[in-house]
């Protein structure tokens, strides 16, 4: 786990949502495991992990749908659930709402019917309801869709009816359990923007549960990754992309190169040189002040292919695989073979001999 002060607040302000020490079990399989967090005013932060982790399961207990074994949460400066204090208040008096993976739309009602469910249910005033409804509508471009049956949207627009019945009633805190997962990759992409959009339109605080990494580092301010029902690490994409804290996450989050060996004493400019198992010398950096590893991760897109003869390492193209936005090599060299993403437009033929470098800065030193 990283080294991090899970209670702070990034933003220096009172958070809206605390969780401090959670724990769940379901019969003798504990699910989270002294989870703690903290989540400032307007900010949307994810919940990343495999499936099993523990990252639903701690959104379910925020939202009062699952009960833990002990702990804390805090909403809005408030105790919703306290094993301490025998505090627990139901998922309706907590002011949050939820998006599900499974949409949840009543297929017999209309769009606007959808979305005026949770209104009647909170027993608001006609004229509430019906301005609630457009305003909302609106906001996720469905209002020309008011009087379609449900039945008859695609999944995308069920996905946008799912999001207007979760803001319709103002909530503080707005929980997203994979909502994107049904999609097809395209409209998946063009949803997220759209939900990062709204969120920050509306300056609503958000808990996003997702596996899929890219969405998390697309969408977040920051990122919590999730394994075996603990937190790896905390902290805003571009750190863990480029900083990854232990072995897990650099291998969670983006593809990453692992190498393995042993740090043999100080090398140039602050840095650290580390020999491969095959005795090949690399220079690494010695960030946080870590001077000892037996691990080195490589991130794909940091290093560089030219043609042999070069500065670099030497190496040979063992396979290339092409996937649009990116050429991926398999490149042998001393220490084995690395993985390689390149532009499009810079082409290696596979058996040609090349040459590999990478900045220490982007060698991660792990335990």
């Amino acid at each position: 786990m990283s080294d991090i002060t899970p209670h702070a607040d990034p933003r220096g302000t009172d958070a809206r949502i605390e969780v401090r020490d959670l724990v769940l079990r379901y019969g003798d399989a504990t699910a989270v495991d002294g989870v703690s967090f903290a989540i400032a005013p307007g900010e949307l932060v994810t919940l990343l992990g495999p499936s099993g982790c523990g990252k639903t399961s701690t959104l379910r207990a925020i939202a009062g749908l699952e009960t833990p074994f002990s702990g804390t949460i805090r909403l809005n400066g408030k105790t919703v659930w306290s094993a301490t204090e025998r505090r627990n208040v139901p998922a309706e008096k907590r002011g949050v709402s939820m998006v599900f993976q499974s949409y949840a739309i009543w297929p017999h009602m209309t769009v606007a019917e959808n979305v005026a469910y949770g209104l009647r249910v909170r027993k608001a005033s006609a004229a509430d309801i019906a301005s609630n409804v457009d305003r909302v509508l609106d906001l996720v471009q469905m209002r020309r869709f008011a009087d379609r049956p449900a039945s008859k949207l695609s999944g995308g627009q069920q996905q946008r009816v799912a999001v207007a019945r979760a803001i319709a009633f103002s909530p503080t805190v707005l929980l997203f359990d994979e909502p994107l997962s049904n999609l097809d990759a395209k409209l998946r992409a063009e949803m997220r923007v759209e939900l990062r959009e709204l969120q920050r339109r509306l300056d609503i605080t958000a808990v996003y549960v997702t596996h899929d990494q890219e969405e998390a580092l697309a969408i977040s301010d920051r990122v919590i990754v999730m394994n075996h029902g603990r937190i790896e690490q905390i902290g805003v994409p571009e750190t863990l992309y480029a900083t990854p804290a232990t072995r897990f996450v650099a291998d969670f989050v983006g593809a990453a190169n692992m190498i393995e060996g042993e740090v043999t004493g100080p090398g140039r400019a602050g840095t650290l040189r580390f020999e491969t198992r095959t005795g090949l010398p690399l220079e690494v950096a010695a960030a946080d002040g870590r001077r000892t590893g037996s691990l080195v991760a490589l991130r794909s897109s940091y290093i560089q292919i030219d043609r042999a003869g070069g500065a670099g390492i030497p190496g040979t193209i063992h396979r290339r695989m092409f996937h649009g936005d990116f050429i991926q090599y398999v490149v042998d060299w001393p220490a084995g073979q690395l993985i390689v993403r390149r532009p499009p437009t810079e082409h290696h033929d596979e058996g040609s001999a090349v040459s590999i470098s990478f900045a220490p800065e982007h060698c991660v030193l792990l335990d």
